[in-house]
């Protein structure tokens, strides 16, 4: 057991105390150590005994005294210190089944591990722990985990995510919120499978969980064009949507009167669906659910609004391009509406981009690829630069999903390609060249 050592950082404590790269680290305090979880965890502690052990050699022991969380200055193979665990779910709706062939083989891996959850704040399923995991997290008070829960009906979770122990699993909900682990849940509903009586029965059994299921997320299905194979699934209709709505909302009050916030919350899709103007940004408290699309809208639009009131007279005419997905261009087009206002001699055409590539029912901004910006914005007046949330790029390589990067784009179209982070100031300062 134990996990081998990499690195040794020049100068850190693992360096003053003789410790080299090819070493095994066994132990913190007594504690075996098998990923990043047990290392970050018990390296927390001010005084700690480490057992190593050299190539061929018995293992050593060493004692320090340091500061708490103060880092050791070891690295390892991979961050988690072993393999990624793969999602073993057929979900019905999963998106990972619906992209198109020919991809860079990292978009097919479907991550379904605990730790990258409270690391990076990735959902999990729960089918991939085990006792021992839970345990774990228990025992070192992991907190928030997100979790995809869809439904909390145990045979229609089964059905819909094609594990036979994703409904016996349900129970471990209600284990880590007795215990007082915070919970960041979503439901992606699908139209005639966990919508209607059923995502109520779902809201009513999360619910029961508050505060300590602190966020709800209510999505709807995302279909592309390539689902050749796959269980028939529809969009949501204006009227299913709307009924949808209602029904959170229904709940969001409940929960805002016991509990002082709504915990229940719809994904801006919903309300383009509807057509329904979506709240403002003190509806979404600490916007625990940006990544599910819940409130992103609002916020973005506040932090503009407010980075407006301090924006700089632009002497110099200035005319650059937005391209973003069609769901997000009508709040665009409407802040650079603002903008103009107050600023003259700015000029800004926003480009809703049709996405072609994975069919024209997705409309997101973080899945319109290169293939697509340069097909339809090829021959256009687009001034001095492009603007594209930098959401449209993956972060393992800062590529779109198509495998172009921002300078293939900039190269098709003859000029940059700016990617601007999703913040109002941000977005501001990049309008006005000041980024």
């Amino acid at each position: 057991m134990g996990v081998v050592i990499t690195g040794v950082e020049g100068g850190s404590i693992a360096h003053k105390l003789g410790i080299l790269p090819g070493w095994v680290l066994e132990q913190i305090g007594g504690r075996m150590i098998e990923d990043v979880l047990d290392y970050r965890f018990y390296m927390a502690a001010q005084n700690l005994t480490l057992t190593l052990r050299p190539p061929g050699e018995r293992a050593r022991s060493f004692t320090l005294t340091k500061d708490e969380y103060q880092d050791l200055g070891l690295s390892f193979p991979t961050y988690l210190m072993d393999e990624q665990k793969r999602c073993k779910n057929r979900c019905v709706f999963c998106f990972v089944d619906q992209m198109p062939a020919g991809m860079r083989e990292s978009l097919y891996f479907k991550d379904d591990d605990a730790r990258m959850s409270f690391l990076f704040g990735n959902y999990i399923t729960l089918t991939n722990l085990r006792e021992r995991d839970i345990e774990r997290i228990i025992a070192m008070r992991l907190s928030p985990i997100n979790i995809s829960v869809h439904t909390t009906n145990p045979d229609l979770r089964v059905k819909m995510m094609g594990h036979p122990k994703s409904g016996q699993v349900l129970g471990w909900l209600k284990r880590l919120a007795g215990v007082g682990t915070r919970l960041n849940t979503q439901l992606v509903v699908c139209p005639g499978f966990n919508d209607g009586d059923e995502l109520a029965r779902s809201l009513r059994d999360l619910t029961a969980l508050a505060p300590t299921v602190q966020s709800i997320a209510i999505v709807p299905v995302g279909l592309t064009a390539h689902r050749t194979g796959l269980t028939e699934l529809r969009p949501f209709s204006e009227t299913e949507a709307a009924a949808t709505l209602d029904t959170i909302d229904t709940f969001g009050e409940a929960m805002q009167r016991q509990h002082g916030q709504r915990i229940c919350y719809a994904s801006d899709e919903f309300y383009l669906l509807t057509g329904r103007t979506m709240p403002d940004a003190s509806y979404y408290g600490a916007f625990d659910q940006l990544e599910n699309g819940v409130g992103m809208s609002a916020l973005l639009a506040d932090e503009f609004i407010q980075a407006l009131e301090d924006a700089p007279y632009i002497e110099t005419p200035r005319k650059v391009s937005i391209a973003t997905g069609a769901a997000a261009a009508p709040l665009i087009q409407n802040l650079i509406g603002r903008a103009r206002d107050c600023l003259p001699n700015l000029k800004a055409d926003v480009y809703p981009i049709v996405n072609h590539y994975f069919g024209q029912t997705i409309t997101v901004a973080g899945l319109v690829t290169g293939t697509d910006l340069i097909a339809q914005l090829s021959g256009k007046e687009l001034g001095d630069a492009l603007l594209i949330p930098d959401s449209m790029l993956r972060h393992d390589g800062d590529l779109f999903l198509d495998d172009l990067s921002p300078e293939d784009v900039s190269s098709a179209l003859g000029l940059p390609v700016i990617p601007v982070e999703v913040n109002g100031q941000a977005l501001l300062d990049t309008l006005i060249g000041n980024q």
